[in-house]
């Protein structure tokens, strides 16, 4: 069986992308899972380019047990509008990276306690890299669109999601079943088509 080493050691984000990546019938590790241990300079100025940072240098890690497996890598973040797109590439370590996310939530949600409804758009924007084994490399995108909400809502995923609102403002992602999040979210439209380059690919 393919095996996919994924570079992240998110386990929710882990959890969608086995999920997405199921019909290909692979294998996914994580960089903990495969035993590799780097540091990685994401310096990108786009998610795209993180994402290609990130695959790039886990392939050229891989221990020699693994040498036939296809790396791949997600740069993904939530842009504000009335916050200049940010946090954007800086998603992760805004407000710094053992920060959690119920105080970035909250400090988001007070930038745009003034801001109307109207106003409060944004979207989650995922690029995904893979460096397949004899080097070549594959690229995709995703976004979904949505608003900023007025408070955390839901349980389900993580990150940003409890204060992300669909467009209508019915619900968060974090509300969602993890089905109907796969279905709409932006690593899920990312990860399929990903998916689908991956299985011309791999025949």
């Amino acid at each position: 069986m393919r095996t996919i080493i994924f570079a992240t050691g998110n386990q929710g984000k882990l959890v969608e992308i086995r999920e997405i990546l199921r019909p290909l019938s692979v294998t996914v590790l994580s960089m903990s899972d495969a035993g590799i241990s780097c540091d990685i300079n994401e310096n990108g100025k786009t998610f795209a380019e993180n994402a290609m940072i990130k695959a790039g240098t886990i392939a050229k890690a891989l221990p020699d047990r693994y040498r036939d497996a296809i790396v791949m890598a997600d740069d993904s973040g939530l842009e504000v509008d009335a916050m200049d797109k940010l946090p954007g590439v800086y998603s992760a370590r805004w407000m710094g990276r053992d920060t959690s996310y119920r105080i970035k939530n909250a400090k988001i949600i007070e930038n745009l306690k003034d801001v109307p409804v109207e106003k409060r758009t944004a979207r989650f924007v995922c690029a995904i890299a893979a460096v397949l084994p004899d080097g070549r490399t594959l690229e995709t995108q995703g976004v979904i669109e949505g608003k900023i909400g007025y408070e955390e809502r839901g349980t389900n995923g993580f990150g940003y999601d409890p204060i992300f609102m669909l467009p209508d403002m019915s619900c968060s992602t974090a509300e969602l079943s993890p089905e109907e999040k796969n279905k709409i979210s932006h690593r899920g439209k990312a990860l399929r088509n990903m998916e689908r380059l991956l299985r011309e690919e791999l025949g």
